[in-house]
């Protein structure tokens, strides 16, 4: 009775997961375009869910819901289900449409389909070659050998956001790195764009009143053909001293001063209303996020790298090795098992709540940046593909943020990897994904000026 209680929970919260999963796809992804593919709505909301699922399971290894041995059935269920979307099914959906897209593969799309899966299938099992993951103990098709090659592309997917993060979020935060733009520059640049426009309507009104007066005369019927035709007419002068080509040359160029000076008229807006912003009470305590976030940032990549250098990983939490630390400074009596879980069941909520929000963005604004309605079903498989991955690699690197006693269901669920390696790869990663972030956001802020002062 208790097993049938508990699962009716697991699958009420799956249905509610889906829900949103649903909602987001309709509400966000896809709220711009008529057509749409049901399985790609069903798969993406599916994949939501069961990750989302797992996070959940996290969070009632913490509190002790449900009994122990269906929480272990659960996790076994939710891992191979994600497995199976991840692996089989959205990659062979993924080939599915790249080939319905091509023409000349239409009567043949179900076998270049199966060909993409397979070609899929050799570099994924590749992957494992170069990384000590394998694991002869097991099984190809087992959990151990699926997750571990998930982990590695998840891992690594992580540690790139994560290092980027890390670094821009201060950088978009702090007035510090706000350009200085007062009114009297907009407005100079704003009689710029106008004075550019202005001369490219004088300059396609006398290309107009020469096509015209060609017309009159009879020319435009009478257009010479063949090369020596195209030659004559590039050389020949109308209207006395108009030179068709040079002027449309001119306008081209124009044309392309006016877009970048339009853009970078709208960026200097931007840049003015977040100064205007940063003056407010929101504003000063966002600036103040971005000095917390820049010492994080500097006080983690100082920690990837000991960890780096000196090959190491934790084998207690964060939570539960800080407070240690303090108490046995400070010599107080304190109760560190109490209170380390419940500080490790927040801190794992905080990461859970602000990883599927981020993410969730993340692939929004990804979306809407190289979305068509011919690549739209494609790349929200790949999406949903990203997403399935990023989350089971949170579960592997977020086992390492709990308790000993709240690990056990969980590794024996992942089986035997190496836990190890995936922490020491998010740590690699993650460093050059911070320090390329850093000289990317230096050259940009830098060469920022530089180009206003050029237009």
């Amino acid at each position: 009775m208790s097993f049938l209680i508990d699962s009716s929970i697991m699958v009420t919260s799956q249905v509610l997961f889906f829900g949103f999963g649903w909602l987001f796809f309709m509400r966000k992804l896809f709220k711009d375009y008529e057509v749409r593919q049901y399985v790609v709505q069903v798969i993406f909301s599916v994949t939501f869910a069961f990750s989302c699922t797992m996070f959940e399971l996290i969070i009632f290894e913490i509190l002790g819901v449900l009994n122990s041995s269906s929480r272990y059935f659960h996790w076994k269920l939710n891992l191979c289900v994600i497995l199976l979307i991840l692996v089989f099914m959205v990659p062979f959906y993924i080939g599915y449409f790249v080939v319905s897209n091509i023409r000349l593969l239409h009567r043949q799309k179900l076998l270049f389909a199966c060909v993409l899966w397979l070609t899929f299938m050799y570099f994924f099992w590749k992957l494992g070659d170069p990384f000590p993951i394998l694991s002869p103990k097991h099984g190809i098709l087992s959990i151990e050998q699926l997750i571990s090659r998930v982990g590695v592309i998840g891992v690594t997917l992580m540690a790139l956001l994560s290092g980027f993060g890390a670094v821009n979020c201060p950088y978009t935060y702090m007035s510090y790195f706000l350009r200085n733009v007062t009114d009297a520059d907009i407005l100079a640049l704003e009689r710029r764009l106008l004075q550019t426009m202005d001369m490219i309507i004088s300059k396609k009104k006398r290309i107009a009143v020469a096509h015209r007066t060609m017309f009159q005369r009879g020319e435009v019927h009478n257009k010479p053909t063949g090369f020596w035709g195209m030659i004559k007419s590039v050389t020949t002068s109308v209207s006395g001293s108009e030179n068709l080509s040079l002027i449309q040359q001119e306008v081209d160029a124009l044309e392309e001063l006016s877009r970048q000076l339009f853009l970078e008229t709208a960026d200097l807006h931007a840049t003015k209303e977040r100064i205007e912003y940063s003056k407010t009470f929101q504003g000063k305590y966002f600036n103040f996020l971005g000095y917390f976030f820049s010492i994080y940032c500097v006080w983690k990549i100082f920690m990837a790298t000991i960890n780096i250098v000196f090959d190491r990983v934790g084998k207690t939490d964060p939570v539960t090795r800080g407070i240690e630390i303090t108490v046995n400074y400070l010599g107080i009596q304190f109760d560190v098992k109490f209170w380390s879980q419940h500080i490790s069941f927040i801190l794992v909520g905080i990461i859970i709540v602000t990883s599927i929000r981020g993410l969730l963005i993340t692939l929004t604004k990804f979306f809407y940046a190289i979305s068509s309605s011919k690549s739209s079903n494609v790349i929200v498989l790949l999406l949903a593909q990203i997403m399935g991955m990023y989350f089971v690699s949170s579960v592997l690197l977020i086992r390492m943020s709990m308790p000993l006693e709240y690990r056990t269901i969980i590794t024996e669920v992942l089986g035997e990897l190496q836990f190890n390696f995936y922490h020491r790869w998010f740590d690699v990663i993650f460093l050059v994904s911070a320090l390329s972030s850093i000289l990317f956001l230096y050259l940009a802020h830098k060469q920022a000026p530089e180009k206003h002062m050029a237009l």
